[in-house]
């Protein structure tokens, strides 16, 4: 917490990312249970709810935000987060009440999560007109918002 206000983030995106990281241990810890392993397993069920939900790989994703290294939660906007978060848990939830057992499955459970991320997105977009995956990066997202904020003289950021 303490580094992301240093790093100039505002305390409801504050918020939403420390929830959105309880979230994915919930969910890896739920992998890890059924015995799936860190690394290719995980990377690969992440890259299907990614792709599911906002029909871009964690690589697809980073790429359209202009990220090389940087993670790309922590440059995602707060809806992009709400509805990662809606797809994690989702399939966290899906798998604790499946309990699925081979890799397949696993790839099954991680699409019907992520899909209901995809309609709740597509749902808004109809509804604001507005997408919802965006190209705003952390450093973009700050720029705006201090565009927003401009401080008078006697006040500093």
């Amino acid at each position: 917490m303490t580094d992301y206000k240093r790093l100039g983030y505002s305390d409801n995106w504050i918020n939403q990312r420390l929830k959105s990281i309880e979230i994915r241990k919930d969910l890896t810890d739920e992998w890890k249970r059924l015995g799936l392993e860190e690394g290719i397993e995980f990377a690969t069920l992440t890259d299907i709810i990614y792709k599911t939900w906002a029909e871009k790989t964690a690589r697809e994703y980073k790429k359209f935000k202009g990220l090389k290294k940087e993670n790309l939660r922590d440059n995602m906007t707060n809806k992009e987060l709400v509805l990662n978060m809606l797809a994690e848990l989702s399939t966290k939830e899906i798998s604790a009440v499946t309990n699925p057992e081979s890799f397949p499955e696993h790839e099954d459970v991680a699409k019907r999560g992520g899909t209901i991320a995809k309609e709740a997105r597509l749902k808004l977009e109809a509804e604001t007109g507005k997408k919802v995956v965006s190209p705003l990066n952390a450093k973009s997202i700050r720029s705006l918002e201090n565009k927003k904020n401009i401080p008078q003289e006697d006040e500093t950021i």
